[in-house]
């Protein structure tokens, strides 16, 4: 491509240690896979609850393909729009507690979606500065003012809503930080939304299925109720083992966003079969608590082991440990020593987190066993000096 000089571009990224290789999968998803023919330990999946590969959830989809084929064929306005598709719509409204709920094929489409749906010129949407990816670029295709506070600090937020003049006012967050782990100061920003007679926006892609009693979430969490947020969102990629997304709230919600979200409107719909396995890992997520209070005994292990070590964690309660070392380049050596001793941990850099942030993400799901944390924590102590 003439001028583009993408060769110098992609040169410039291997120096900086910042380019970026796909691995290449030979196995399942679980907490064990396979690499370039070698077996080891995954801990950089957000597989949760070990969904991806269970048995009921893969025979429902396969039963699914059957009855509905492959590919759903068009966009859900045209010819798409299955009773499969239809049904997982009601049973998402009925288990977050909201009127309605319409499926988007990908987290990403959701929020851009909804953000461009509901905002424009003259609107002001605020977000926190580390939300995720797909939630501010929904801001800055919008049109509308867009203002960052800084990460949960719910005084600049305020500062930022008392100085506004827009009449359509917006707050988005993450309910936990993809990168961080921490959960949302969520009580506040909704006092905050009251008081401001703003609308809220809850992006619970990390929570949804793993916090909460039943699973509901980081609304559930907080004891808060569905209505405490104007528009959740949540992805069927993470604890439930398989794809898309979905958006939930009012019955006027849901169905403007059929009407004007552009990500829904011109995109073919996810399959059908995806939409029946997605219902049977609902089931499982709903009836097999065992799988979340492993988890959290894991997490738990987890942390203790590596404050024991003494490892730089961040403030995370969650799936998402972070352990923070700060340079590029020599956390990427410490993620490629990792590999080799058999543990798969990615190395997150730059510009996915601010410079001199980078870490390593390790995330735990309810498939680890004991042993695979203590195997873990071993290695940290051996390659982390």
């Amino acid at each position: 491509m003439k001028n583009f000089a993408l060769r110098t571009r992609l040169e410039t990224l291997k120096q900086q240690g910042l380019y970026r290789s796909r691995r290449i999968i030979e196995s399942p998803q679980s907490s064990r896979i396979i690499i370039d023919g070698c077996e080891c330990l995954n801990f950089c999946s957000n597989d949760y609850l070990g969904l991806a590969n269970h048995p009921k959830v893969v025979q429902a989809f396969q039963a699914a393909t059957n009855i509905y084929g492959v590919g759903s064929g068009s966009a859900h306005l045209i010819c798409g729009h299955s009773v499969a598709h239809h049904n997982l719509e009601a049973e998402i409204a009925a288990f977050t507690g909201n009127e309605r709920a319409v499926l988007f094929s990908t987290g990403y489409m959701a929020n851009i979606g909804v953000i461009t749906a509901l905002l424009g010129r003259g609107d002001a949407v605020f977000e926190d500065k580390l939300n995720h990816a797909s939630l501010l670029d929904g801001g800055l295709f919008s049109g509308a003012k867009f203002k960052r506070y800084l990460h949960a600090d719910m005084q600049n937020l305020a500062n930022k809503l008392q100085t506004s003049t827009a009449q359509k006012k917006l707050i988005i967050s993450d309910g936990v930080f993809s990168m961080d782990g921490d959960i949302a100061p969520i009580k506040d920003l909704v006092k905050l939304s009251q008081q401001h007679q703003a609308a809220l926006m809850l992006d619970d892609a990390h929570g949804f299925g793993v916090l909460g009693a039943t699973g509901a979430g980081t609304l559930e969490h907080n004891a808060l109720q569905a209505t405490d947020v104007d528009i959740l969102v949540g992805t069927f990629g993470k604890a439930f083992g398989t794809a898309g997304a979905f958006v939930a709230g009012s019955e006027a919600l849901i169905e403007t966003l059929i009407q004007a979200a552009r990500t829904y409107i011109y995109t073919t719909a996810m399959p059908a079969a995806i939409a029946v396995a997605t219902s049977a890992s609902l089931k499982l997520l709903m009836h097999e608590t065992w799988r979340r209070e492993t988890l959290h005994s894991l997490i738990m292990q987890f942390k203790q082991g590596a404050t024991q070590l003494g490892l730089q964690l961040m403030p995370s309660d969650s799936a998402i440990q972070p352990i923070l070392i700060g340079e590029t380049n020599k956390t990427v050596a410490i993620s490629q020593k990792l590999l080799q001793l058999g543990f798969l941990v990615t190395a997150i850099r730059p510009p996915t987190v601010s410079p001199d942030t980078a870490r390593l993400r390790i995330t735990l799901t309810s498939q680890h066993k004991t042993q695979d944390v203590d195997a873990l924590l071993t290695a940290l102590a051996q390659v982390i000096t």
